[in-house]
């Protein structure tokens, strides 16, 4: 039932509510137990003495210093404590909404590299939705992801530019003609072929640096047939001098060698690295001997078609090496996809039908570094729980990405029908909890968006337009 609450101070005093009367509007935002007493019967009392009201209309005595608590304001709490208390948060879009909300929380965060690190280590970095790449000229779609119980994740999405609304088109705009290659640190990273344009851009501030791909020189002393592999956004650190510099990484293959070139905002040009040894040799009219890399941890991964072994480039020596597979694993390219872990490592995740299977590239008992099988996860059950589903709809699992211990995944119908939907879910490697997204149809390439930590809350200066915040 509900009540009307009283409003005006002779209803308060009449209803019992002293502390509201007495302490109403406090500059602080601590919580105020209101105490609420029971309502006394009205008593006719007699009429006093002159004595006694003389003596009632006397001011009462000054209170001294120890009779009244000093309030507690913002200014009170020190940075260490604001910290513990930032480090409660649910999400990083909430710590970013209380960074900005004043000067002192701002500087707070700013100042401690510490407390960064801590903050990441308690809370993952939110997935804020997913990019659907069709096949062909068509503009990218983005499907966000929806959580009732976080408003700040919701309100990062909706203050975002996830129509890639400034990446510019050529002569036609209703075929703008970009395609994403990934998505990192916030970045979208998109290919146009016909303008040969690489854009790196970020929904979130709608910062945008378009690139020139590498010059003809990449192509020199090419064997054979020459095709482009992957661009990738190499990653950066707070420990750069530039961390909000754009790094742009563009692989290459002829018929059995690879060649890197990687671009710097910081010089505006291209630096192309020298033909790697030979590695295989084409067959026939097999122009494409690797699949798509993946980056992971400062290396790129390229399986190989039809042969047990993966290319590796080492992106701090642009050193290539290569690595054996497991034999089960051989020409299995598409059931299969190398990611990390939270921590950081690589890792192979696999699927056959609905079980996952893991290896994690470690020593053997011969001290001799391998992929080495780890867990296994069978998870028709609990796909079956959590669509609501049966195993002959969903056909099988498959896997997307592996992005800091998130294996991201979907159910097998559109592969079936392409008129049905899949499941996309999440499963956390560390504690194997399978996480439902949303239902749609898988008729396209997919890439994962993952709010990066904001430049904004990096170093020890202080926004100059929050001074006097």
């Amino acid at each position: 039932m509900l009540r009307a609450r009283p409003s005006s101070r002779a209803e308060l005093v009449e209803a019992g509510c002293w502390s509201e009367v007495l302490n109403s509007s406090t500059p602080t935002a601590l919580a105020i137990r209101i105490s609420c007493l029971e309502p006394r019967k009205l008593q006719v009392n007699p009429i006093p003495s002159p004595l006694t009201m003389a003596s009632q209309q006397l001011p009462p005595p000054p209170p001294t210093s120890g009779d009244a608590a000093s309030p507690t304001t913002i200014t009170a709490l020190g940075d260490d404590l604001l910290r513990e208390i930032f480090l409660r948060l649910p999400s990083l879009p909430s710590l970013v909404r209380a960074a900005l909300a004043c000067r002192a929380f701002l500087a707070a965060i700013r100042s401690s590299g510490a407390f960064r690190r801590r903050f990441r280590g308690i809370h993952a970095p939110p997935l804020l939705g997913l990019f659907f790449d069709p096949d062909g000229p068509a503009i990218p779609t983005f499907a966000p992801l929806r959580r009732r119980s976080d408003p700040d994740l919701a309100a990062a999405v909706r203050g975002g530019d996830f129509f890639l609304t400034r990446v510019p088109g050529d002569h036609d705009d209703t075929a703008p003609g970009w395609e994403i290659q990934e998505c990192r640190e916030g970045r979208v990273l998109l290919l146009n072929p016909r303008t040969n344009q690489i854009a790196a851009y970020d929904p979130l501030t709608r910062a945008l640096d378009l690139v020139t791909r590498p010059p003809e020189e990449i192509t020199v002393g090419c064997h054979g047939y020459f095709t482009y592999l992957n661009h990738h956004i190499l990653p950066s650190s707070e420990d750069d001098e530039d961390p909000g510099a754009l790094r742009v990484l563009c692989t290459c293959h002829d018929d059995s060698r690879a060649r890197a070139a990687v671009f710097s905002s910081a010089t505006g040009e291209w630096q192309i690295f020298p033909w790697a040894r030979a590695f295989t040799r084409r067959r026939g009219d097999d122009k494409y001997w690797l699949h798509s890399g993946s980056l992971v941890n400062g290396c790129v991964y390229w399986t190989h078609t039809s042969k047990p072994y993966m290319l590796v480039l080492n992106t701090a020596t642009m050193q290539f090496s290569r690595i054996d597979l497991p034999q089960y694993l051989k020409g299995q390219g598409h059931s299969f996809r190398v990611g990390e872990t939270n921590d950081g490592k690589p890792c192979i995740v696999g699927v056959v039908v609905f079980s996952l299977l893991v290896w994690y590239w470690r020593p053997d008992d011969n001290g001799v570094e391998k992929w080495m099988l780890d867990k296994m996860f069978p998870l028709q059950a609990e796909v079956i729980e959590l669509t609501e589903g049966s195993p002959e709809e969903h056909a099988a699992l498959k896997v997307i990405e592996i992005i800091d211990g998130y294996v991201y995944l979907s159910t097998f119908e559109t592969f079936n029908d392409p008129d049905l939907a899949c499941w996309f879910m999440t499963f956390c490697l560390e504690t194997a909890e399978l996480e439902k997204l949303f239902h749609k149809k898988y008729d396209c390439h997919i890439y994962p968006y993952i709010m990066p930590w904001p430049s904004a809350l990096l170093g020890n200066v202080v926004n100059p337009q929050l001074e006097g915040a």
